[in-house]
Order: structure tokens, then sequence, then C-alpha cells
């Protein structure tokens, strides 16, 4: 077998993959549509309707918990009613699948290759696929909208802004580089004001990279990747200041029980063991695995066609003990930005604040990267050492068929989620329709109680979550969203 069959084997392969993975993601920007508010929705919901933008945010800073640039997107969001958060997984995926296919195309270029857009958008769609769908709370991640502006959205702001600062680096415009900082600064900023989480995960990610790219240590030829990294953190770490600082947030310490501090030995071997308890859930999902097999595709994709245009390995200007720490540094930082993390929830949301599975995508989407680009490595690494010799053929198509299984594995063991998904958000959307036309009649007669059924999804708070009535925040926003006194709970 001859290693061109291979080349014929490798689209077809990617082809399938991103016929699989698209079409899961496809199904959920179509429930999208069947989107219905439960928990924080109703409050966002009203708020932006009665206050606007700039009303929410203000509330946000001054009575919530000082997320300024979260009050904003859901006052954009939820600014026409629920078109927002119908739409919102499907501009998210979008996004995302092209600025992965972007960052692939970087990656390729700094291997000496050629884009191959196939299979790039392979590895992006079973990159999104596992995201949304291989967690434990695949709902909260994709369809609720709070969830989404919170923890997935940023990841897909932070990769944008990456991508503009490496372009604006071969910019010959000075005016363009340094409106790529100036950028840098302003995104880490909103992204501080955003979500806790991310800033924490990419704030580390920032910091040893920067590190990593001082000039002397030959990894990079100038100064601007170290300055866009001290930028990115510094306006990451004004953004928490003035979160930090607000009087929302101010309150919203106010609010929790006196314990004692998070750095004390009790409380850290408490995050500890909590630590490893979402670790022990997410390692037993094995389809996490199929990042890396669809990295393998491409990264034998660009080794082939290296060999096979007879190109050589580049020259080492940098030593290579300095190029294995770059390419191993995301494991340290998934490692303590999760930490971090768990620490933060436990803060929050006591002992078993690290169940709240919707935060873990703020370095999810890093796991799978580096998953993603450390596949490729081997990958590349595979195709050129195999494909000048002549009896390799048999050897790299079981190579290529092996990892395309395994990616398709990995695909189609998400499967029961996403029907589950399905299943659970229609049959909702068709009850809570029918339950808000008849709100809406009540209301409309006159009628200032009105009788409300909770309809769960998601393990989500819906009203009557709690027996004092007073304290029963859900229920409070209903009624202000329907314009009524109170609701009173339909057995």
């Amino acid at each position: 077998m001859r290693p061109a069959f291979v080349h014929r084997l490798l689209p077809g392969t990617g082809g399938t993959l991103v016929a699989a993975a698209g079409g899961l993601i496809a199904v959920g920007c179509f429930l999208g549509l069947s989107v219905r508010p439960t928990s924080d929705d109703w409050c966002a919901a009203w708020k932006s309707r009665d206050l606007g933008v700039l009303g929410i945010t203000s509330d946000f800073y001054t009575t919530q918990n000082g997320r300024i640039a979260n009050a904003f997107l859901s006052g954009v969001v939820y600014g026409d009613g629920l078109l927002g958060p119908k739409l919102l997984p499907s501009v998210i995926a979008a996004a995302f699948t092209v600025g992965l296919v972007l960052l692939g195309c970087e990656l390729s270029r700094l291997l000496g290759a050629a884009p191959r857009v196939l299979p790039l958008t392979a590895c992006a769609l079973v990159v999104q696929a596992l995201l949304y769908y291989a967690g434990t709370r695949s709902y909260q991640v994709l369809l609720w909208a709070p969830a989404t502006i919170s923890h997935t959205l940023p990841g897909v702001i932070g990769l944008w802004a990456l991508l503009l600062g490496i372009r604006a680096s071969r910019h010959p415009r000075t005016a363009v580089r340094r409106g790529a900082l100036a950028s840098a600064f302003l995104a880490g900023f909103f992204l501080g004001t955003l979500s806790e989480p991310f800033a924490l995960v990419s704030g580390l990610l920032a910091v040893a990279a920067g590190l990593l790219a001082v000039p002397r240590l030959r990894l990079a030829r100038t100064w601007y990747p170290f300055t866009w990294c001290l930028l990115w953190c510094s306006g990451l770490l004004c953004g928490l200041v003035v979160l930090y600082t607000s009087p929302g947030a101010r309150w919203r310490r106010a609010q929790q029980p006196d314990r004692e501090s998070l750095l004390s030995a009790g409380e850290l071997r408490g995050t500890f063991e909590g630590w490893l308890h979402m670790w022990g859930a997410i390692t037993s999902q094995w389809a996490y695995l199929g990042a890396g097999a669809a990295g393998v595709l491409l990264g034998l994709g660009l080794g082939l066609r290296s060999a096979g245009a007879g190109e050589r390995e580049p020259r080492r200007a940098v030593p290579r003990y300095l190029l294995i720490t770059a390419a191993l540094l995301p494991v340290p930082v998934v490692l303590l930005g999760s930490f971090a993390v768990v620490l933060g929830l436990r803060g929050g949301y006591g002992p078993d604040g690290w169940t709240y599975a919707r935060t873990w995508t703020n370095f999810l989407v890093l796991m799978e990267l580096a998953l993603c680009v450390y596949g490729v490595l081997l990958g590349r690494w595979v195709g050129r050492r195999l494909a000048p010799r002549p009896s390799s053929g048999a050897v790299l198509a079981l190579v290529v068929v092996a990892a395309g299984v395994l990616a398709l594995a990995s695909v189609a063991a998400l499967v029961p989620s996403v029907r589950q998904i399905t299943t659970v958000t229609v049959t909702r959307a068709v009850a809570w329709d029918g339950q808000n036309a008849r709100i809406r009649a009540e209301s409309a007669r006159g009628a200032t109680d009105v009788g409300y059924r909770p309809l769960y999804i998601g393990a989500l708070a819906e009203p009557f979550f709690t027996s004092d009535y007073e304290r029963d925040w859900v229920a409070a926003c209903v009624s202000k969203w329907y314009g009524i006194d109170r609701i009173h709970r339909l057995r």
C-alpha cells in the first residue's frame, strides 16, 4: 500500500468528522429556538426590558455582583425579549468555529506547512462538540444564556483577541501593532469584569507565556509578545479590581456567612478534595481523547505534505528544552487554573461549589486545545518519519483509521447526551408556551396573583425553590416579567 492512498484516506476521514461533529453542533444551535427562560433568565429579561442596557449594567455594578461587562452583554442579549437567547448558541458556535480554524492556520504556518481547511474544521468542530456535550451540565454550557455569557463566550472573545494580536504582530505599520496592544488591555479589562474564572485561567496562561516570550530566551524575536501578555494581564487585573471594589460585590460578600479564610489549612484541604472530585469526573469521560485523535489526523496531513515536498526539519534557533517547556505550558496552567476556579467556587458557593460544572468550561477549552495540539505534533512527527519509507503505506493507513475511529467514537459517545437535551428542551418549550399563554391571558384580565407550575431543566432553579416566598428571587423576577404582584404554585 502506497502513501498516496493515505492522502486520499485523510480527506474522507476528515469529512466524516466534520459531518458527525458538525451535525451535533447544528442540533444544539437548532435547539436554541426552543430555549425558554429559567432561573437567572427571568431577572435578566425583565431588567433588560425595563431598565435598558445601561440600566441593567448599573444595577449589576451597584446591587448585584459588579460584573459590568456581564451585565452589558446580558442587556444586549435580552434587549429584544427572548430572541437573543435563542440565537446566542448559533452565534457562539459560528464565532468559535471560524476562530479555531484561523488559530489552526496560524499553527500550521508555525510548523512550516500550508493550512488545510477540511482537517482544521474537523478539529474545530470536534473540540466544540466535546466542550458542549461531554460534561455534566451540557444544557448550561450551550443553551442557558447566563452561563454561556459568563463561561462559554469569554473563551470566544479571548480567542479572537489572541488572533488580532497575532495578525497585528506581522503588520509593518507601527500604529496597527500599537492598536492591537491597546486592544489587548481593553479586552482584558472587559473580560475581567465578565468572568472571574476565565480571568484567572487566561491570566495564568498569559503570565507564563509572557515569561517565555522574553527575547533573551530566543523564543520570541521582539518584545511585542511580552508586551501583549503584560497588557492583557494588566487589563484583567484592572477589571477584577473594579469588580471586587464595586458596591454590588461588597453587598454580595456581606450575604456570605462568616467562615475561615480561603487560604487557611482547612479551606485549602477542602478545596483540594473538591478539585480531586472534579478531575475524577472529568477524567472519567474518555471522549475528551477525541480532541487528540482529531489533532493526529491534522498532523498526519501536515507531515505527509511536508515530506512529499522534500522539506527538511528547520534548524532550531531555540534550545530544545525551551521548546519542550513551551509545549508543556498548558499542563500546569490547566491544573493550577482549575484549582483556582475551585477555590473561588468554594468561597462563593460553599463546600459543594466544585459541582458548578458550567464554570469548568473556562479551563476545559484550554485542555481540549492542548490535547488537539499534542495530537497535531504527534501526527506530524509520525507522518514525516514514515512517509519516506516505501513500505510505510499500511502503517500510515492504520494510524489514520485508528485516529479516525477514536475521534468518531468520541463524537458518537455524545449522542445520548444530545438526545436527552433535545427531548427535555423541546418538551419544556411546549409546556412553557402553554403556561405563558395562560398567564398572559389572566394578567390581561386584571389578575395580580396567578398560578405557576415549575418547569425544571438543566439542574437550574425555578420559582418555589425555597419555602420562604420572600427569599424566592426567581418567583419575584417571574412576577416582574409578567407585570403582576406575585405567583402561587400549581400542582
